[in-house]
């Protein structure tokens, strides 16, 4: 992989069932099973998957306006089934409004095909989830006992 396309993140265990994300830019969250705030992997991922389509919507729409109003809501059913784990029926839910005037009325023109293309091409996290790629886990050479 190159270095403009490759990505990663590093997860610290800080006591059972509590970790620490780190990225390499010196980015970090808390992650766990839910307990004292942090986020479980589940949340991550709703998060991705709106985070991402939100930054898409938001680079292209406020070009033409700043919005007044801009709230994204993730949806997901965790389910249990003969496959496993996993989610169904996920959902991203925009709520957006933009100023009275022109360059409002071209925001909010741009939104739905702004929507679209993150849809359908743009956002990496909902595309990978929709397409299904598969995921490798391995154990890491010289992992060894202290």
């Amino acid at each position: 992989m190159s270095e403009d396309t490759f990505r990663s993140v590093e997860i610290e265990r800080t006591s059972l069932g509590k970790y620490v994300v780190r990225n390499a830019r010196g980015g970090s969250l808390s992650m766990g099973s839910g307990e004292e705030g942090s986020f479980t992997p589940v949340e991550l991922l709703l998060a991705a998957i709106g985070g991402c389509t939100s930054i898409d919507v938001d680079h292209i729409t406020s070009r033409r306006a700043e919005p007044t109003r801009f709230a994204v809501k993730v949806t997901g059913d965790k389910i249990r089934d003969e496959s496993g784990n996993r989610m169904e029926n996920l959902t991203v839910e925009f709520t957006v409004a933009f100023p009275e005037g022109a360059d409002g009325d071209k925001a909010r023109e741009a939104l739905p095909r702004s929507l679209q293309q993150s849809h359908d091409r743009l956002c990496t996290v909902s595309r990978t989830v929709e397409l299904g790629t598969p995921v490798s886990i391995v154990e890491a050479a010289g992992t060894t006992s202290d």
